[in-house]
């Protein structure tokens, strides 16, 4: 009998030819206010910007995890290399006992200063590809139908969109090959 594989204490640092993304602190919060701070990213997901205070909140509850061993909230902050500045924000919520197998939901956001030029594509792709060569089996996230910068980046990523609809946002997915998923990782 092969032993399952383990399970990653939380997130570590990915490195991509232009990004790194860092574990989440709650001392990102200065820095990712101003990042996050255009009401304009709320269009396709409601809500308004946190102020720091309000993100640094948010924050401290997302390091301290989600209290259920099952599942594991992982964030990170995207470092332009070349700018070392703070750009955005992928992440992933990884339930390890759903019944169809370890599923993980991700998400990304880049400040508007930013878009366009690639970053959550390649961030999105390296999360993705990290969740991967570990005990995940799938991979899904939710887009708004009118998002198509989103859309793009989902594709990027290796997701493809599926017909269901939560919330009015299209699931995207992609099936984790079992050789993929049985291969150690941290």
């Amino acid at each position: 009998m092969t032993p399952a594989p383990r399970r990653p204490h939380g997130p570590e640092a990915i490195a991509t030819p232009c990004l790194l993304l860092e574990p989440l602190r709650v001392e990102h919060a200065q820095e990712m206010a101003a990042v996050l701070g255009d009401p304009a990213l709320h269009a396709f997901i409601g809500g308004v910007p946190y102020d720091e205070p309000g993100l640094r909140a948010r924050y401290s509850r997302l390091v301290a995890g989600s209290g259920d061993p099952a599942v594991s909230w992982w964030n990170w902050v995207v470092r332009l290399r070349t700018e070392d500045r703070l750009t955005g924000t992928v992440q992933a919520t990884v339930a390890w006992d759903a019944p169809d197998g370890a599923v993980a939901e991700v998400a990304w956001v880049v400040g508007t200063a930013w878009q366009g030029r690639g970053i959550a594509s390649e961030a999105a792709a390296a999360l993705v590809a990290r969740l991967a060569a570990l005990p995940v089996d799938r991979v899904i996230a939710h887009v708004h139908p009118a998002h198509r910068a989103s859309r793009s980046v989902a594709a990027a990523a290796g997701l493809t969109p599926t017909s269901a609809v939560v919330d009015g946002e299209i699931r995207w997915q992609r099936l984790i090959a079992p050789s993929a998923a049985a291969a150690p990782g941290g």
